[in-house]
């Protein structure tokens, strides 16, 4: 899977320079591919054919735009498969879950906003108060910088460039040096679905770049998930320009565990497993930090330690597996270096901890839990980004929500319970953009984003689509 070419402006062209990026699979370290690294000459020859395209993608009316959209998705659709063995390879996510996200998400995204830029009204006239009429219009922003993570890459591209496609902007999208390939063949179905020219441009790249697009000023919005620490850097730069921006940053969310709750694995283990450890721990929005009542807390610890302790541990690409490899050996050493943290200041391992004893090859770091953990500990402060998990005890109710809030970040964050009505009261007190009751998987129809450190806005919903829009208001005599 080697690549030689960049796509920007509708076309296979030659990179700026002979620089490249190498992947290596997450599962067995083996090369698995290449493409070229772009430069800052790339990038403004991204924005340069974005800009061009900008008139004519933003006049081409919601229907023609809808269609070109379901076009993509029938071929994402057809590709689906390809998709997901790249991300699957490059990152370490289990092929079961990069089916059902990776896989699939993309598709019904593109058809969502593609159905509802249809149905949405661009232009409402309202009754002024001093006599006469306004016309409020609604209007695409412009070029749009797209910065994509490697954790979930065409899922959470795909929350920004169809609701961007939808609302008329066309985008320079920026993918992570770990997940490159998928991208590639994402361009292959942009062209073949024949998108116009320009309307979407990849420029992979590193860190230096993406601070070199959220500076360009061809840019007139930047959309951005990724860690809290680069989220304010490119807050700061956006704020300065006064340049809009949307960032979905970390989380270090809270599972609460009330006293009535039944967590009978064999009818709650999926939920769960979404709600906790998915994608390898490597979520955002991941319950990470357990909260569980002190009348029950060895009753939890010891069942989270054998939730964790029964996963299949393997090559991301077997069907079975269920926890794969960490994306590079320096998240890995990140976890690692978490899970040292938790030992050196008290708490203690019920599970895990290690590497794999029969893994030899790999970034593979063993689903771990930590008992009597304190919630002002490294591990329930700071986002791991790996399959570790912290049981923390409550005294009441009261407290539960007192320690749920009692963080930095707030993205997402479950409340497990027999009675849906108190689980909910619960869900309400807490600081959090998002939160499940018994259950956590966010619906492409309902707002998704964070609180506090967890970033600015929202993305998914029609909240979503207005992201991409700009209001203008025309004072009618």
């Amino acid at each position: 899977m080697n690549y030689d070419k960049l796509f920007i402006g509708g076309a296979w062209v030659a990179p700026s320079s002979v620089k490249r990026i190498d992947v290596r699979s997450a599962s067995t370290e083996e090369p698995i591919g290449s493409v070229p690294e772009a430069q800052e000459a790339d990038v403004d020859a991204a924005v340069t054919a974005a800009r061009r395209a900008f008139p004519g993608w933003a006049g081409t009316s919601p229907a023609d735009r809808a269609a070109a959209m379901e076009r993509l998705a029938d071929i994402l659709e057809r590709r689906a498969g390809e998709v997901v063995q790249r991300v699957s390879s490059q990152n370490g996510m289990p092929v079961a879950v990069a089916n059902q996200l990776e896989g699939a998400f993309p598709v019904v995204l593109l058809r969502y906003y593609a159905g509802l830029v249809k149905e949405s009204a661009t232009e409402e006239t309202r009754p002024g108060l001093f006599g006469g009429n306004t016309l409020v219009r609604k209007e695409p922003i412009g070029v749009v910088g797209a910065i994509v993570p490697w954790n979930f890459p065409q899922t959470l591209a795909a929350f920004k460039y169809a609701p961007a496609l939808a609302a008329g902007c066309p985008l320079v999208i920026k993918p992570s040096p770990e997940t490159v390939l998928d991208s590639f063949l994402f361009a292959e179905a942009v062209a073949e679905a024949g998108i116009p020219a320009g309307v979407v441009n990849i420029v992979p790249g590193g860190r230096e770049l993406g601070a070199y697009l959220v500076e360009h000023p061809g840019i007139d919005k930047i959309s951005f998930t990724g860690s809290t620490a680069a989220g304010r850097a490119i807050g700061e730069t956006c704020g300065r320009l006064l340049r809009p921006v949307t960032l979905e940053l970390g989380g270090k969310s809270a599972a609460i565990v009330l006293d009535d709750a039944k967590l009978e694995l064999e009818k709650v283990a999926e939920q769960l497993f979404t709600a906790t450890l998915l994608n390898n721990g490597q979520t955002c929005f991941l319950g990470t930090r357990v909260l569980a009542p002190r009348a029950r807390y060895n009753e939890i610890v010891d069942l989270f330690t054998g939730f964790a302790g029964a996963l299949k541990v393997g090559d991301a690409l077997d069907p079975a597996t269920q926890i794969g490899p960490m994306a590079s050996a320096r998240q890995r050493d990140r976890v690692e270096g978490y899970i040292a943290k938790g030992r050196g200041e008290g708490a203690r391992v019920t599970i895990g901890g290690g590497r794999p004893a029969d893994l030899d090859r790999g970034y593979f770091v063993e689903p771990t839990v930590f008992a009597d953990v304190d919630n002002n500990h490294t591990i329930a402060q700071e986002e791991i980004f790996g399959p570790v998990l912290s049981v923390i005890p409550y005294a009441d109710e009261e407290d539960a929500v007192r320690i749920a809030n009692a963080s930095d970040y707030g993205l997402g964050g479950t409340v497990w319970t027999n009675d849906p009505e108190r689980g909910l009261a619960v869900a309400k007190r807490v600081q959090t953009g998002t939160i499940g009751v018994n259950t956590y998987l966010p619906d492409p129809t309902a707002p998704f984003g964070g609180v506090k450190a967890s970033g600015i806005g929202r993305e998914l919903g029609p909240e979503g689509l207005a992201n991409y829009q700009q209001l203008k208001s025309v004072y009618l005599g």
